[in-house]
């Protein structure tokens, strides 16, 4: 296969979308529609990836750093002239050349692989992608001659009532010989009413100087679906996820309601866990196998380990062990580390804390700034205070610590290896290993106090 290249088309901002944030931008399961293009096309070992930007490009170039070159439309003039702004990266270049909208997420890489072969096998000079529609109003349909070849592209409304019965319609998504895409984009005209240059017209001039133009025809008309208003992105969104669910589903998991199950895709799940509704799933997540989650849990960019179970809990860029109990209504906040067969009960937030194997916080407790260690109990309101109103401070809770109910541990402080810390306690200092800390009020008994306070009325 010769060198595969690629240009993305980025550049509107997308008025019918009726948003102060870009077209591309605007998310699908999770990730900008445009990067679901960018990571498909990567896949294809791509040479060289050049993304065309308008409308917001410091921010598109932000979001796509490291994973695309980028070139500037600065009048958005039609998507030839879009096109012609990547000669300068492109256009001296040996190769076939994808030309993708970054408004069509729903694209395979599969398909644009079998685009690519198609296109070389038939020695073609230009390839469009193209797909059956049932209901093709609006599209441009594709002629063929009697080889199969392409003949033309006739739009919707220039088409004769014999070319409207045709249903294989243009997607705009096409592969090109480079050297002829760019040598081609040269001789397009804005001779029309719109005053703009039209990248379909290279197949025209292509058909005029005899060269072969190919159609690839993809059996699935939803990857074709270009988002323009939020009714497509509705449903870019609930294809992409019924095919991220079912995904999951054959590689081992159960998903008890896909309809209701969100899950991002870039996120992996081992075998034989369970996912229960309302589950959200989103950025980096892995989870382990043999794991229940859910229902109504949300982990964002978190490492599960195999046969923990998550419930109606939020966790957010963490790393949680195996074989742990989370919830119900917990919340493990960012930069926490939850070792294996820890328990993280009902009510209990967690922040930026390494949590010991086999320790346990079951209700009611807030754990912020502390490194935990192993065989820790926690008692119901335990707290550790670390904020002071400008700084934060660490807790250290040594192994086998047991910290008793409505316990305030003001830090800095100290916890030592199997020391005791009395319920209702405020700890101010250091505790010693194997120690036992008391730091009440000693309980005073006022005898008949509510009779004499009777008697003063």
């Amino acid at each position: 296969m010769t060198n595969i290249y690629a240009v993305i088309l980025a550049a509107g901002k997308g008025t019918r979308m009726k948003s102060k944030l870009y077209k591309v931008l605007h998310p699908v399961c999770g990730k900008p529609m445009v990067e679901h293009v960018i990571d498909h096309i990567s896949s294809l070992h791509t040479a060289q990836i050049v993304t065309i930007v308008g409308h917001g490009a410091e921010k598109v170039k932000g979001y796509l750093e490291g994973k695309s070159e980028f070139a500037l439309q600065e009048e958005q003039l039609g998507t030839a002239h879009a096109v012609m702004q990547a000669e300068a990266l492109l256009g001296e270049k040996e190769g076939c050349t994808l030309v993708v909208c970054g408004d069509t997420p729903l694209i395979k890489p599969s398909t644009m692989e079998a685009l690519v072969k198609y296109h070389e096998e038939q020695q073609a000079k230009a390839t469009i992608l193209t797909a059956y529609a049932d209901q093709p109003d609006g599209y441009g349909r594709i002629i063929r001659g009697e080889d199969g070849m392409v003949e033309k592209i006739v739009e919707h409304k220039d088409a004769t009532e014999e070319e409207r019965q045709v249903k294989e319609i243009n997607t705009g998504t096409y592969c090109f010989d480079n050297r002829y895409l760019f040598d081609t984009l040269k001789k397009v005209s804005n001779d029309n009413a719109q005053g703009e240059y039209y990248l379909p017209d290279v197949i025209e001039i292509l058909k005029k100087a005899g060269e072969t133009v190919a159609a690839y025809q993809t059996d699935d008309f939803n990857e074709t679906l270009g988002v323009n208003d939020r009714v497509a992105l509705s449903q870019a969104e609930t294809i992409m996820r019924r095919r991220i669910n079912e995904q999951h589903m054959r590689n081992g998991v159960t998903i008890i309601s896909p309809e209701n199950t969100f899950i991002g895709p870039d996120v992996s799940i081992g075998s034989d866990t369970v996912i229960h509704p309302g589950t959200v799933l989103k950025g980096r997540t892995v989870i382990g196998s043999e794991c229940e989650i859910g229902p109504n849990s949300e982990i964002d960019n978190c490492q599960i380990g195999d046969e923990t179970v998550v419930r109606h809990s939020v966790a957010a860029d963490s790393e949680v062990g195996s074989r742990v109990a989370i919830g119900p209504f917990a919340h493990i906040r960012p930069a926490s580390a939850i070792g294996d067969e820890a328990k993280i009960g009902n009510f209990v937030e967690v922040k930026k804390t390494t949590f010991g194997k086999g320790s346990k916080a079951s209700h009611l407790s807030y754990i912020g700034d502390a490194e935990v260690g192993s065989g820790v109990n926690l008692g119901c309101g335990s707290i550790t205070v670390n904020y002071d109103g400008k700084n934060k401070a660490l807790t250290k809770i040594e192994d086998d610590a047991f910290i008793g109910c409505n316990s305030n541990l003001i830090a800095p402080v100290t916890i030592g290896k199997g020391a005791y810390v009395a319920a209702g306690s405020t700890i101010t200092d250091d505790v010693p290993g194997n120690a036992l800390s008391v730091a009440r009020a000693r309980q005073v008994n006022k005898e008949n106090y509510v009779e004499n306070l009777n008697s003063k009325k």
